[in-house]
């Protein structure tokens, strides 16, 4: 448990005690006391936390909220606690402020635990979508959970059809210029470069071939070169993943035609105009077709099959998708099928991710997948920073549209989120050298020496320090990495205000060592986030 979720639950236990003792004493009647929240004050005027719980024991007690907030604080016990005593405000309120120690032990643990602050060790596409799924698995991680990178071949289906329609095209074309590409194809020039390299292999052997034949060896070719090729691409986006999983598989193991049966058997299908449904309005979603009356199972089916065998199978606790925003019909379909199915579609977390616009001079980029002029992973690393790329794409909430400016990406400015971010790092890496080239260097303190840092910037940099814990597990249980660029923005924001009005060299000596340690502590605390989110913290800039 961090200090700050220590600090909370000991004014929690406090305040329940003191209400005890008013009971005890015949002060309040022996009524149920209703829950009450703790939180941290809009206005920082009115203390670090206040809590509510006179105004929510009004009604139970027939009393006025400023009278019991007065009973409370009059047997409150905070030893132990690092507050200074409570204060009542307006109409009832009780506000903390935290003491020197609470500063002192939040700097001493980020010091102590260095890269582990602060979860300690462990024992337990599209750009925006790898960069966001990438980094919330370690937002996840980092807050606990134990966590498998999963990326989903779509390899069987419609999409496979249309890519060995396209690649068929291509190829023939080679041979016919006259053969037309199908306007629904894909355009792509990779298409064209596959459909070159095939033929440079295997001649016109199979323009006079069976159609089937041709597109399965189109298909056996090209796709498995796709698939490495994402996979080299997303490694230089510092992605890896620990399973790449095959819809094809599910084909080949039965686990299609498996799901089908069980569905089946809940009850909840029904059959009309040749087609099998699902009756999803048994679970407040819409109606669907399972099986098409050819035979074919829909492209909802295998995503059913994939899920229960994740779910079920292997027994993951949960699922986390990060699915575009287009895909926001799908998942009340999916959940409804898992529940037919007995798995509680709670266990399915869906990220519903919008999309990017790119900027350049202020103008929106046109991309055009059917033209084939789309801006890809590998063109967009070509032209922005890996670092840049990764902090962009996290910028904003998954279910908020983002605006990726190229021209701000690659600027070496205070504008620039993640220059600004990793220049702090590198700003406080030069102090430190430069003050250790006098003679100043920062050394291991006691919580004890780090209480003379009571400056209002001191205090509010080691408070966002100490916030970073709760931060993390914000961010895993809203699924949102965004959390944590801004943390990291902020943390930024507070150290250049801290070091402008707070000198180190100069100031008594202890004092300066103090100080010294809270830059160290900043340093390690913005490294920490950065590798969180794969992102490099140069130390020069």
């Amino acid at each position: 448990m961090n200090l700050t979720e220590q600090t909370v639950a000991g004014l929690r236990r406090a305040l329940l005690e003191a209400l005890g003792r008013g009971v005890a004493e015949g002060v309040f009647p022996p009524e149920p006391i209703p829950d009450f929240a703790i939180e941290v004050p809009a206005d920082p005027a009115h203390g670090d936390f206040a809590a509510n719980v006179a105004m929510v024991c009004a009604r139970a007690f027939h009393m006025a909220p400023r009278a019991i907030a007065g009973h409370i604080v009059e047997r409150l016990d905070l030893t132990g606690l690092p507050v200074a005593p409570a204060e009542i405000a307006g109409a009832g309120f009780i506000n903390f402020r935290l003491s020197a120690d609470y500063y002192a032990g939040a700097l001493a643990a980020v010091l102590a635990e260095g890269e582990n602050y602060p979860t300690g060790p462990m024992h337990i596409g599209n750009a925006r979508g790898g960069a966001l799924g990438d980094s919330l698995a370690s937002v996840l991680e980092a807050a606990g959970y134990e966590v498998c990178r999963e990326f989903y071949v779509n390899d069987a289906g419609n999409q496979i059809q249309k890519f060995a329609l396209s690649l068929e095209a291509r190829y023939l074309q080679l041979f016919d210029p006259a053969v037309e590409l199908p306007e629904d194809a894909y355009h792509g020039e990779d298409i064209t470069a596959h459909a070159k390299a095939f033929a440079a292999l295997h001649g016109d052997r199979y323009v006079g071939a069976d159609e089937a034949e041709r597109r399965r060896a189109l298909t056996d070719y090209a796709l498995p070169l796709n698939i490495a090729g994402l996979e080299r691409d997303l490694a230089r986006y510092r992605i890896h993943y620990d399973v790449w999983f095959r819809e094809s598989t599910l084909h080949a193991s039965g686990a299609v035609a498996e799901v089908i049966e069980k569905l089946k058997q809940t009850g909840h299908t029904y059959e009309s105009d040749g087609a099998l449904w699902f009756k999803g309005s048994d679970f407040e979603a819409e109606d669907f077709v399972l099986v098409r009356q050819n035979g074919i199972p829909t492209y909802v089916v295998p995503d059913i099959a994939y899920h229960y065998n994740k779910l079920v199978t292997r027994a993951f606790d949960t699922a986390v998708d990060v699915l575009g925003a287009d895909h926001h019909g799908y998942v009340p379909r999916l959940k409804a099928a898992l529940a037919a199915l007995g798995v509680n579609p709670a266990r399915l977390k869906v990220v519903l991710m919008q999309m990017v616009r790119l900027v350049r001079g202020g103008e929106t980029i046109k991309l055009s997948k059917r033209s084939g002029k789309a801006i890809t992973l590998v063109t967009l690393l070509d032209e922005v920073p890996i670092d840049a790329a990764r902090f962009f794409f996290n910028l904003r909430e998954p279910n908020t549209h983002l605006e990726f400016d190229l021209d701000l990406a690659v600027e070496q400015s205070a504008d620039n989120p993640v220059y600004y971010v990793q220049y702090a790092n590198a700003r406080i890496c030069s102090i430190l050298k430069n003050l250790a080239a006098e003679g100043l260097v920062a050394r291991p303190l006691e919580a004890a020496a780090l209480t003379c840092l009571t400056h209002p910037t001191e205090r509010a940099l080691i408070r966002h320090l100490a916030a970073l814990p709760d931060e993390i597990a914000a961010a895993a249980a809203a699924l949102d990495p965004s959390k944590i660029t801004r943390y990291a923005t902020e943390l930024a924001a507070l150290f250049h205000k801290f070091y402008n009005a707070c000198r180190v060299k100069g100031s008594a000596p202890e004092l300066a060592d103090a100080r010294l340690a809270l830059c160290k502590a900043t340093a390690q605390v913005l490294q920490n986030v950065l590798a969180l989110l794969k992102i490099e913290a140069p130390e020069t800039m």
